[in-house]
């Protein structure tokens, strides 16, 4: 916690001891624990409020899949262009989708000297 060891930790306790002075420790740790309480309070709160606007519960999420750390782009690139697309880019990564070909373009070219059409709707 903050980089503290449990001596550091002890350490700084009692001098916080010290300086508070025991009439006001009673009230400083009603404080400290009403805190905790309340942090403790808001992050339900938010846990229960994330799981009925997305309606998953974040224990059952599988963070190792959208772990940005396992994802070399230089691999993505290379199986994207020698590789068939339907496999997964990682383990446990998500599958490629096949795409299905895109009907061939038709190019009509202007004959020489033919303005080109104006789009008044173009930017």
């Amino acid at each position: 916690m903050f980089g503290i060891n449990g001596s550091e930790f002890l350490v700084l306790l009692i001098i916080g001891v010290i300086v508070i002075g025991p009439s006001r420790l009673p009230e400083y740790t009603r404080k400290l624990t009403n805190l905790v309480k309340e942090l403790r309070r808001m992050a339900s709160g938010a846990r229960e409020q994330i799981k009925e606007e997305v309606g998953i519960d974040i224990d059952d999420v599988d963070w190792k899949k959208y772990d940005p750390r396992q994802y070399d782009p230089r691999r993505i690139i290379k199986e994207a262009l020698l590789d068939d697309d339907t496999k997964p880019v990682s383990e446990g990564g998500p599958v490629a989708v096949a795409t299905a070909k895109a009907p061939a373009r038709v190019v009509e070219r202007l004959s020489a000297g033919e303005k080109a059409p104006f789009d008044s709707e173009a930017t």
